[in-house]
């Protein structure tokens, strides 16, 4: 069995960003493969040794702060974790509190958990509209779809980005690059919500969280006729 952990999903599900926890689920369950899920709220217990796969969405300054404070003294388990390959997809504030700092418009440092070396400084301006990647995984190039809705810009220095930008702003709209990645963590301000729409991602996590198991990571293919039409349609009308 898989074990998911939703952390905070009271506070941290910006523009439907559990439908990543629904569609990591449900590509398991449509293989046949048993997969339980923990909500995980402010001050609850959690081992992350214990999960497979932890997600975490997106919220307000204030949420991240939140985060932060109830995570601080949890960081090193969670990294321990992370070293040994825990499979984490983090979106929008989920993403900028695994990195070092937010500085705020006013100059004011949100602390993060600094698992990751980068950091995120309030814009002049959101970063709104869809988005176009190309990302490389399991050694294949493929396009993948999001909307991004953030006032935050990240650099991420020398982490590998989840995708080059195509169409769209990326990180900070500055250098080309979406999202951020440290071995099995994939960060990334896409909403829409991410998994949903680009179901070849959901499964290379589904395989990396079975490999880092010791179960057979092979999956079984499914037909993503609809899934991969609504895909490409968008990937048209953005890059014509």
């Amino acid at each position: 069995m898989l074990t998911v952990c939703h952390l905070y999903p009271d506070l941290l599900n910006l523009y439907g960003d559990r439908g990543n926890v629904l569609a990591f689920m449900r590509r398991c369950s449509w293989r046949g493969l048993p997969v339980q899920v923990r909500e995980v709220n402010l001050g609850g217990a959690v081992e992350f040794a214990e999960y497979d796969f932890l997600f975490i969405g997106g919220g307000s300054d204030r949420e991240q702060a939140l985060m932060a404070e109830d995570l601080k003294n949890r960081v090193d388990a969670l990294r321990m974790a992370v070293d040994n390959g825990l499979v984490v997809l983090a979106i929008c504030g989920g993403y900028q509190l695994l990195g070092r700092y937010y500085r705020t418009s006013q100059g004011r440092e949100i602390p993060g958990l600094g698992l990751l070396d980068f950091y995120t400084e309030a814009g002049d301006k959101r970063l709104i509209g869809n988005v176009v990647l190309e990302a490389e995984l399991a050694g294949k190039k493929t396009k993948l779809v999001g909307f991004e809705n953030h006032g935050g810009k990240t650099f991420i220095n020398g982490h590998k980005p989840l995708g080059s930008v195509l169409y769209g702003h990326g990180n900070n709209g500055q250098d080309g690059r979406e999202g951020a990645r440290y071995k099995n963590v994939f960060c990334s301000y896409l909403h829409g919500p991410l998994l949903p729409r680009n179901p070849i991602l959901t499964d290379y996590l589904i395989t990396l969280a079975l490999e880092r198991k010791g179960y057979p990571s092979k999956l079984n293919a499914l037909d993503d006729e609809l899934e991969n039409i609504a895909n490409q349609a968008m990937v048209d009308r953005l890059l014509g």
